[in-house]
């Protein structure tokens, strides 16, 4: 049999998304993102989703510590490049840590490309404000797409004194409204908003060019992102934002009692499940 002819009638992989064709879906379509850490949790998801993040959320939701900050960049492009490895239609995206991009756009510029060369990623997230856009407008130059993260910014949680809702006040309404233009008129592709009042959301979404993805901010938002972990129901505690879609926790839970109950009893394995 002819291996060209095998090869030529396999089906043609699936286009990946790319930061064009998500910029373009500005007022459109609501776009789909997720966040994802593995290889084979990125390949479930991925024919639902526009974009995977990597999040710098793994932090929590995977090495159990307390919050963001302390991730490395070591880690991220590890779980990075296994998610590139599950996927083959959503853009991917993957977050910069803590500590990898504040010194400088020079700084910036060296972790980031780590980041694409290492991991086969097609872009970078990073957070902050109006103080960031330098940075955002060295990596976008050069060639590094950039997303931008505003509002509610977990790295900054020692800073913010905790999780609460952001904008709030007059004058912090009027920052992020300006960290929104900051970081867009820099050359983000997109900006993430998170944990604000609506009509912040809503003013930003209307004010800046590139998509917005909300998480705790507006269904008007031109995307939505959650941490897939939250989404699933794998922990009892979430976020006032979050919609829980399943309850795994307790079916793994439930599923892992009936596994212990059939060993102790000696019902697993049976003799299918045994080499003649």
């Amino acid at each position: 049999m002819s291996t060209t002819a095998t090869l030529t009638s396999a089906p043609a992989a699936p286009r990946r998304m790319t930061v064009p064709a998500f910029r373009a879906r500005k007022r459109a379509e609501p776009l789909v993102m997720l966040t994802a850490y593995t290889a084979r949790m990125a390949e479930l998801l991925d024919p639902h989703c526009d974009a995977l993040l990597v999040g710098d959320s793994l932090a929590q939701t995977l090495y159990g510590l307390p919050s963001t900050v302390p991730v490395t960049l070591d880690m991220m492009i590890a779980h990075g490049a296994a998610v590139v490895r599950g996927a083959r239609q959503a853009l991917v995206v993957v977050d910069m840590p803590f500590g990898s991009y504040e010194a400088s756009p020079e700084q910036a510029f060296h972790s980031a490309a780590r980041i694409l060369k290492e991991t086969g990623a097609s872009a970078v997230k990073l957070e902050g404000s109006q103080a960031m856009a330098p940075a955002i407008a060295c990596l976008t130059a050069r060639g590094i797409p950039v997303m931008a993260h505003i509002g509610l910014t977990p790295q900054a949680v020692n800073l913010l004194g905790g999780y609460g809702a952001r904008g709030r006040g007059q004058a912090e309404y009027a920052r992020i409204a300006a960290d929104a233009r900051a970081v867009a008129d820099a050359g983000a592709f997109a900006v993430v908003i998170e944990g604000v009042v609506e009509p912040l959301a809503l003013a930003v979404t209307e004010a800046i060019a590139c998509p917005t993805i909300g998480i705790g901010a507006s269904a008007g938002c031109d995307g939505q992102v959650l941490v897939v972990d939250d989404m699933l129901g794998m922990f009892d505690r979430t976020a006032r934002f979050v919609k829980r879609y399943d309850s795994l926790a307790e079916r793994i839970q439930a599923a892992a009692r009936d596994y212990a109950a059939d060993v102790r009893s000696r019902r697993f394995p049976q003799a299918e499940h045994l080499y003649g």
